[in-house]
């Protein structure tokens, strides 16, 4: 198949950035939200809550990620390689990512085993998801100006999810639970779940993999995953970015406490309310009427 018939219409491209679009929902509320979520809304020790987030991270990116990645390279199937992950994969992390932020009535024992089931599933389903479609884009198209516009399309489309998330997430979260957080993180997250599945499946029938590896360049999953361990510069990227991906959580998670828990209240009141004041004179106010929330939205949108 030449360049020329490789070419992408403006509905692929829209499509597949969907994808990530989804799946930036997730992440973002994870680095954002989750520590926040187990200590304050769920009730966990500060402890626990690190260990869980810092080991069961771990597993996915040393376990998770290297044998999916692998697995979703020998998939055949009438869809292709990757999109049958997208396919499959879609509903049940739309599931699992709200069942992660629900607030069952369990006993702490049964809560810390909840939060370990839950957040486990959530990187596995995570990982089976978002590294097939991350691959997805290498056999699309050959064409690399394609290749080069669908990626500005992708990162069009994680800003977006990046601003929703930081921004807006917070206020709606307050106000969709009526000051209840637990009754608001899990009716927003109930939407982003729909949503994000939707867009999953859009990325699924609007994307086609037009590139079909030859016989030749088939391995078995055991030299694979031998020749990745032995790899020295790819082991020292997977430290490297597990090691960025740890510092995002903890700057982003930071700074929920922080507006929560340090900011005095009236004082950021007095200094956001002008601000809000013109927002709402101009109709652009999304941040609601809670100082706390709408100073970590204003923050948040300045930052990005």
């Amino acid at each position: 198949m030449s360049l020329n018939t490789q070419k992408l219409s403006f509905k692929e491209k829209v499509g597949y950035s969907l994808g990530d679009l989804a799946a930036n929902l997730v992440f973002q509320t994870l680095i954002t939200y989750l520590a926040y979520f187990y200590t304050d809304i769920y009730g966990l020790k500060t402890n626990d809550a690190s260990v869980i987030m810092l080991s069961v991270g771990l597993v996915a990116a040393f376990g998770f990620n290297p044998i999916i990645g692998a697995l979703a390279d020998r998939t055949r199937s009438r869809w292709g390689k990757f999109r049958p992950w997208i396919l499959f994969t879609a509903i049940p992390l739309g599931v699992v990512a709200l069942l992660a932020f629900s607030t069952p009535d369990f006993e702490y024992k049964g809560k810390v085993i909840y939060a370990v089931v839950t957040y486990t599933l959530l990187l596995l389903l995570y990982a089976a998801n978002n590294l097939p479609y991350s691959a997805l884009s290498g056999v699309i198209t050959g064409d690399m100006s394609e290749r080069n516009s669908l990626s500005s399309y992708r990162f069009v489309a994680v800003m977006f999810a990046q601003f929703f998330v930081q921004v807006f997430m917070f206020p709606i979260i307050e106000s969709a639970g009526g000051g209840d957080k637990a009754v608001g993180i899990e009716i927003v997250m109930t939407w982003l779940a729909i949503i994000g599945t939707v867009m999953l499946l859009i990325t699924f029938f609007t994307t086609k993999e037009r590139i079909v590896p030859t016989l030749d360049q088939e391995s078995s999953l055991r030299e694979d995953l031998g020749d990745l361990f032995k790899n020295r510069p790819w082991i020292i990227i997977l430290v490297v970015t597990t090691l960025i991906f740890i510092t995002l959580a903890m700057k982003g998670g930071s700074y929920v406490y922080y507006f929560e828990n340090y900011v005095d209240a009236e004082t950021l009141s007095n200094f956001i309310r002008p601000i809000l004041n013109f927002l709402s004179g101009i109709g652009v106010n999304f941040f609601g009427e809670n100082p706390v929330s709408a100073g970590f939205g204003l923050f948040n949108a300045g930052g990005i």
